[in-house]
């Protein structure tokens, strides 16, 4: 995605911008309580990616981790990233587009998920190829897969918690509804 082409809820049609109380720290807490606990599992993807990228990039795996692991926490990340989505998808997102536009299926956040599993299936196939042993493993090959889908997959990351931070989500919610969602 090219610099700039991303919207906030400044630049969102429909979206007004008026001046909203200062929250106190109980109503931030409840504002901000998806936007924390989607950032648990984020950090948690980007320290994987760091990993396995970072071996990519070194042309070494770290130097404590077998092949047979290495090529396992590859797979997990897919797997893991994939019932994360899923559940947002099925879940999630369903709830959040009743109000809030960057959560229906037509705009930026499940469009990413579109372009992020594109590369990610054919990361998974490569990897599950070289676990099998049909293939070889390549450090090059596996940086080039993860390439095509890393742009995204890290805006992805940042955009969500975005939208589900307490100045976005104030703005469609109450905090009675809020201490009902579902995560």
């Amino acid at each position: 995605m090219a610099e700039g082409t991303r919207t906030g809820p400044a630049e969102r049609p429909g979206i007004t911008q008026e001046k909203l109380p200062k929250l106190s720290s109980a109503e931030f807490r409840a504002y901000n309580s998806m936007a924390e606990h989607m950032e648990i599992f984020h950090s948690n993807f980007r320290q994987t990616w760091k990993m396995l990228y970072g071996a990519c990039s070194s042309g070494h795996r770290p130097s404590n981790i077998s092949l047979r692991q290495f090529l396992t926490m590859g797979l997990e990340f897919c797997y893991h990233l994939e019932m994360h989505h899923s559940i947002e998808e099925n879940h999630i997102f369903p709830i959040l587009a009743k109000k809030m536009p960057e959560f229906r299926k037509e705009l930026e956040l499940l469009t990413q998920h579109k372009q992020i599993h594109a590369g990610l299936d054919k990361f998974e196939l490569y990897l599950e190829a070289c676990k099998s042993g049909q293939t070889e493993l390549r450090l090059e090959e596996m940086k080039s897969l993860m390439n095509t889908f890393g742009d995204v997959l890290w805006a992805h990351l940042e955009d969500e918690v975005r939208a589900l931070g307490a100045d976005n989500m104030r703005r469609y919610w109450t905090l009675d509804e809020m201490r009902r969602m579902p995560m």
